[in-house]
């Protein structure tokens, strides 16, 4: 699913709401979900999956093509945990999907 197939699906589904504001209420979380990891704070969504950032240590890697050593250094990376709700519910649905082929 894409940015834009959730604007659509979120249209679609409160039709209270114009195209527009559903657009603007996906950026503005989205927004605020990237804000919060950016400042190091851990994002908790209930039943779906929590969001927080891995440290990523220093190490020395190799250039494929020259095959020269290359110091890569420590970062910072966004890591997503599913919840056990999420979990469970796709293991169901792939568990369906499988029998049915």
């Amino acid at each position: 699913m894409t940015r834009s197939d959730l604007v659509e699906e979120l249209a679609s589904r409160f039709g209270q709401l114009t195209h527009r504001d559903a657009e603007y209420a996906v950026k503005t979380i989205l927004d605020a979900m990237s804000d919060a990891l950016v400042r190091g704070h851990r994002i908790e969504i209930r039943g779906f999956g929590s969001f927080s950032i891995n440290r990523r240590p220093p190490r020395m890697g190799r250039n494929p093509r020259s095959g020269e050593s290359v110091h890569i250094p420590e970062k910072r990376v966004p890591h997503f945990k599913p919840g056990k709700a999420l979990r469970e519910a796709v293991d169901k649905r792939t568990g369906e999907m499988e029998g049915k082929a």
